[in-house]
């Protein structure tokens, strides 16, 4: 039986919309780093059904990678 995943959580706020964004940083099946977004209403949902890439793109960017910097 494969240990339980430690889960990251953070609020995720765009524009007016907030999610609840889960990050499991020990899941032995996946190499990449698994994540979940949850709405936190109706409103919210329909935001992340129409704009999933743009949300996608900026979750990876400022929660799930460290920015690079240039010494």
């Amino acid at each position: 039986m494969p240990a339980p995943a430690r889960v990251n959580k953070k609020v995720v706020v765009n524009k007016k919309y907030k999610f609840f964004l889960e990050i499991y940083l020990s899941l032995e099946v996946h190499e990449d780093i698994s994540w979940e977004i949850f709405p936190e209403d109706y409103h919210s949902a329909l935001y992340a059904f129409s704009n999933k890439e743009k949300l996608n793109k900026l979750i990876r960017k400022k929660y799930l990678y460290e920015p690079k910097t240039n010494i």
